[in-house]
């Protein structure tokens, strides 16, 4: 489904990725792990075509992605929740969930895509009036995947989501991952918080300083002894 084949990408003189290549199915949940500074959020805007790369090829499909200009990626069936949510802090939440479904057939079924939406994240149901602004960090980032599910996805990319939550809430936006990827969206989500992550995923691979330096099961290497000396502190 998704390809991504020897990036290298970074900002202006210096180099952040390093020849990365992996891969997506379909309906997989893949996550990128790793320290800050790794590279991960930096390949999420890539595969984006927020960031153009130096060399390689990104591929969705039959289409390649690093040709195409950032406001179509979503076109093809791809739906990015960002890093620290960016949403529409004096719009409503109803108004920032209809800001995701504005093109195509988002835009036909959107009655039908938000009930949909709201029967998944009920809090929002009750906060539609609320300005984004005012909810708290948890309801925000709901309202990020939301937004994003609301464009009706084969694919969301999801980085940091758990970045600045408690671990309470952290497991909620894990447990409303699964129920995602369940209704048969493909996942790929770039995370710090490596023990959740590996233990929810199909399959992981390991970033340090730009490159994949692991590839494997998510449970498998929860146990490899490089990723428990280098992320989990055993």
């Amino acid at each position: 489904m998704l390809r991504v084949e020897n990036v290298n990408a970074g900002y202006g003189d210096i180099q952040v990725l390093w020849d990365v290549s992996f891969r997506v199915e379909a309906n997989e949940f893949v996550v990128l792990v790793g320290a800050n500074g790794a590279g991960k959020s930096t390949i999420m805007k890539t595969i984006s075509s927020l960031l153009p790369l130096s060399s390689g090829e990104i591929w969705f499909g039959d289409r390649r992605l690093d040709q195409i200009a950032p406001y179509h990626i979503i076109d093809h069936g791809i739906a990015h929740v960002p890093e620290a949510r960016q949403l529409f802090p004096e719009m409503s939440v109803k108004e920032n969930l209809e800001m995701g479904s504005l093109r195509g057939e988002a835009k036909a079924r959107r009655s039908e895509t938000l009930e949909w939406v709201l029967d998944l994240f009920p809090r929002l149901r009750e906060r539609q009036k609320q300005m984004a602004g005012t909810l708290s960090g948890g309801e925000q980032q709901m309202c990020a995947i939301a937004r994003g599910l609301m464009s009706r996805p084969k694919m969301m990319l999801f980085d940091e989501p758990s970045l600045g939550l408690s671990p309470l809430l952290t497991q909620e936006i894990f447990r409303l991952a699964r129920t995602i990827h369940q209704e048969g969206v493909t996942l790929l989500m770039v995370e710090q918080n490596v023990k959740q992550t590996l233990a929810i995923c199909d399959r992981a691979y390991v970033l340090e300083n730009g490159r994949v330096v692991l590839e494997g099961n998510g449970r498998d290497l929860l146990e490899n002894d490089q990723v428990k000396e280098a992320f989990l502190g055993i």
